[in-house]
C-alpha cells in the first residue's frame, strides 16, 4: 500500500482557527451551518440519545438525553476518568504514521461516547466534526466504549462549512466493544472538493460482541485515505463493514477494511460498493483468520460510469488456521444495458432508469439515517449519475 506523507497534505494548511463559543441548542447556530450539519446526519428534529458537535478545534454543543449513555468532549473525559488510561492511545499506535503522530502532538479535541453496562440505547447518538475555517488542519481523537451487554448506535458525520474549499482532517478513533455488546457506527462524509481526509480507526471486540460499520461518502473530497482495523479477540465475536462510495473527476478515494479473526467461531463480512463518474477508487479488504471455526466473506463491487474514471478492487484473504472458511468476490463493470432498457420500456427516461439502478446498487437502507439526509443522498446520486452519463 502507498505510504502517505503528512508533509504532502499539511504544508498549505494552518492550525490556527478562531475560537467558537458553546451554544445551548443547535438552533443558535447560523442557518447555513445547520444546513451543512443536516447533510452530515445531525438532525435537530430527530429524537436522539445525544448530540455532539465539534467545529474547527472547539466543542460547540454536547448533550446527552438518555440515561445509560455518556457523551463528553475528550478533554473532559480525560479529566473525569483519570486520563482514560485503559483506553486512550491503547489500541492505536501514536507512531503508526505521520498523521497519528500529528494528532497525538496537537491534542485539539474529539469526543468520548460510552454506553453503560446493560444499557439499550434505542435512539442514535449524533456526532459531527465540522470544519468552518478554510485551509485549516483539524485533528481529533475519539474514544467509544460499548460496555458489557449494551447496545449503542452512533451516526457520526464530518462536514465542511459553506465557505470552505480546502483543508486537512485527521480523525483518530479507538473503539471498544465489550462482552455481549453491540456497537453500530455509521459515518457520513460531506467534505469540500479540495479536502484531504485521513481517518484512523482501530476497534477491539470481546466475546459475543458485535461491531457494525456503515461508511457513506457520496460528495467526494480531493483525497481520502482510510483503512480501519478490527480485532475480533473474543469467541463468537462479529464484525460487519458496509462501505458506499461515489467519486467524481479529480477525486481519489483509497478505502478499505481489515479484520483479524482471533476468537474461536468469530465471523466477519466486508462489503464495498463503489461508483466512479470520473474519479479514482481503490477498494481494499483484508481478512486474517487465526482461530478455529472462523467464517468470513469479502465482497468488492464497482460501477464505472465514465471512461476517465478508475476502480481498483484489492481483496485479500490470509488463513493462519486449518479449520476456517473465508471467501471473496470482486466485480467491476458498467450499468447493465438490458436493465436500463427494461426500466425505459416501463416509462422511465434513460437518466431516471440509470439513477434507479445505481440507488439499488449502493443499497442505502441504513437504520437511523435521518429522512432529510436520505433525500439529499438520492439527489446526489441522480445528479452524479446524469453527469457521469454525459
Amino acid at each position: 500500500m502507498k505510504e502517505y506523507k503528512v508533509e504532502e497534505h499539511i504544508k498549505d494548511f494552518s492550525s490556527e482557527a478562531p475560537s467558537h463559543e458553546e451554544v445551548k441548542n443547535l438552533a443558535a447556530l447560523a442557518a447555513d451551518d445547520r444546513e451543512r450539519l443536516l447533510h452530515a446526519g445531525i438532525d435537530e428534529e430527530q429524537k436522539a440519545a445525544g448530540t455532539f458537535v465539534h467545529a474547527d478545534h472547539s466543542t460547540v454543543y454536547c448533550n446527552s438525553n438518555l440515561k445509560g449513555v455518556e457523551i463528553a468532549p475528550i478533554s473532559y473525559a480525560l479529566f473525569k476518568h483519570d486520563g482514560l488510561r485503559d483506553y486512550y492511545w491503547k489500541i492505536m499506535d501514536r507512531e503508526r504514521d505521520a498523521f497519528t503522530e500529528l494528532a497525538a502532538k496537537r491534542k485539539e479535541g474529539g469526543y468520548f461516547i460510552r454506553s453503560e453496562k446493560g444499557a439499550k440505547v434505542n435512539y442514535p447518538v449524533q456526532a459531527c466534526m465540522y470544519l468552518e475555517t478554510n485551509a485549516l488542519a483539524q485533528d481529533v481523537h475519539n474514544v467509544v466504549i460499548a460496555e458489557e451487554g449494551s447496545e449503542l448506535n452512533i451516526i457520526s458525520g464530518c462536514a465542511s462549512g459553506p465557505n470552505v474549499r480546502s483543508g486537512l482532517h485527521v480523525g483518530v478513533s479507538e473503539m471498544y466493544v465489550k462482552r455481549g455488546a453491540t456497537l453500530s457506527f455509521t459515518m457520513v462524509h460531506d467534505w469540500a472538493e479540495e479536502m484531504s481526509v485521513r481517518p484512523r480507526t482501530t476497534v477491539v471486540v470481546e466475546e459475543g460482541g458485535c461491531y457494525i460499520s456503515n461508511y457513506i461518502c457520496l460528495k467526494p473530497a480531493k483525497d481520502l485515505q482510510m483503512y480501519p482495523t478490527v480485532y475480533l479477540n473474543g469467541e463468537n465475536s462479529v464484525a460487519t463493514f458496509n462501505t458506499v462510495l461515489m467519486t467524481g473527476p479529480g477525486s481519489k478515494m483509497d478505502t478499505g477494511s481489515r479484520v483479524y479473526l482471533r476468537g474461536r467461531g468469530s465471523r466477519a463480512e466486508i462489503v464495498s460498493r463503489s461508483v466512479s463518474t470520473g474519479g479514482t477508487v481503490y477498494a481494499r479488504g483484508h481478512l486474517i483468520g487465526e482461530a478455529a471455526g472462523v467464517r468470513a466473506h469479502l465482497e468488492c463491487n464497482g460501477l464505472l460510469l465514465s471512461d476517465s474514471g478508475m476502480i481498483h478492487a484489492v481483496p485479500e484473504l490470509e488463513a493462519r488456521h486449518k479449520d476456517l472458511e473465508m471467501s471473496h468476490e470482486a466485480a467491476v463493470g458498467k450499468i447493465n444495458q438490458e436493465e436500463t432498457e427494461y426500466l425505459m420500456a416501463r416509462g422511465l427516461s434513460e437518466a431516471k432508469a440509470q439513477s434507479l439502478i445505481v440507488k439499488g446498487f449502493l443499497s442505502l437502507d441504513i437504520l437511523g439515517l435521518p429522512d432529510a439526509l436520505r433525500g439529499d443522498i438520492e439527489k446526489i446520486i441522480e445528479e452524479s449519475t446524469a453527469a457521469g452519463a454525459m
